[in-house]
């Protein structure tokens, strides 16, 4: 099988992707919102630029924040998980939460705010493929509010079979699929949508723009571990010379003491 260079997890086609169609967003948040197309009021893209010196900044994010019906949605897509990604995702969906409200405006203002995760890793240990977060009570598990949900879609936990009758698990096999082979199996299925997506998908992988976009992103990311490398090895001359002043200083106290035990035998004789 022929591997994909690129899939829909990677997050600078990801973005280019929905950001060029959002009609094709638009019929993806509405299978993972359970909202009907034809119930999306509101649907607007905050966020549809990648400034070309956000790959010179730590840790940048590839995300899309949407107005929808009301909500702020914000949607990522995580490939691999470096151990934090709960804490990570509580970080941004707190961030989210608390500039969404406008200076002066009472709380009960707040729009609701809705994180969406496809993550390529498990967080929970259960069989289903969804989990949703919410401020609960301890106890009685009762919302403290439900103005901020936290949601993760594990790619790792989807069914292998395709169903062209559940467009939700479609779009996630989409996010799945790392071989050509499985992008053909998808478009074969003859679902309008996802024959677009992925026709889509082969025009922004051959585009000048996404090839330069991966072109920034691997000189941002080789500048950064030669920086790292560097920053590594002047520690580790300082931390030599540092130890090696240490151990001449020890030395020194021994031939020291040396001399002066020699100096008291001499002299008792």
């Amino acid at each position: 099988m022929a591997k994909l260079e690129y899939t829909f997890r990677r997050d600078t086609l990801f973005k280019m992707l929905f950001c060029k169609k959002p009609k094709l967003l638009k019929c993806l948040i509405s299978q993972l919102l359970g909202i009907k197309l034809n119930r999306i009021r509101q649907f607007e893209i905050l966020n549809t630029e990648i400034p070309p010196d956000i790959f010179g900044t730590k840790f940048c994010r590839f995300d899309i924040v949407m107005l929808i019906n009301g909500q702020r949605v914000v949607l990522e897509v995580q490939d691999k998980n470096l151990g934090n990604y709960g804490e990570r995702s509580l970080y941004y969906a707190s961030r989210e939460y608390s500039i969404s409200l406008e200076e002066g405006q009472d709380y009960a203002k707040i729009p609701r705010v809705i994180l969406i995760n496809i993550i390529n890793f498990s967080l929970f240990e259960v069989t289903k493929f969804y989990s949703e977060v919410q401020p609960l009570e301890v106890e009685c598990h009762a919302p403290l509010t439900d103005k901020m949900t936290i949601g993760y879609y594990d790619l790792t936990k989807l069914p292998e079979k395709l169903d062209k009758r559940n467009l939700k698990l479609l779009w996630l096999c989409l996010f799945k699929a790392d071989t050509d082979e499985r992008l053909k199996e998808i478009k074969e299925l003859g679902v309008e949508i996802m024959s677009e997506a992925v026709d889509t998908y082969y025009d922004i992988v051959s585009s000048k723009e996404f090839k330069e976009l991966e072109r920034l992103r691997l000189k941002a990311k080789n500048d950064e571990f030669l920086a790292l490398n560097s920053s590594f090895n002047k520690g580790e001359k300082k931390g030599a010379k540092d130890e090696r002043k240490k151990w001449q200083g020890v030395v020194a106290e021994k031939d020291a003491l040396i001399e002066e035990l020699k100096k008291q035998l001499a002299e008792k004789k």
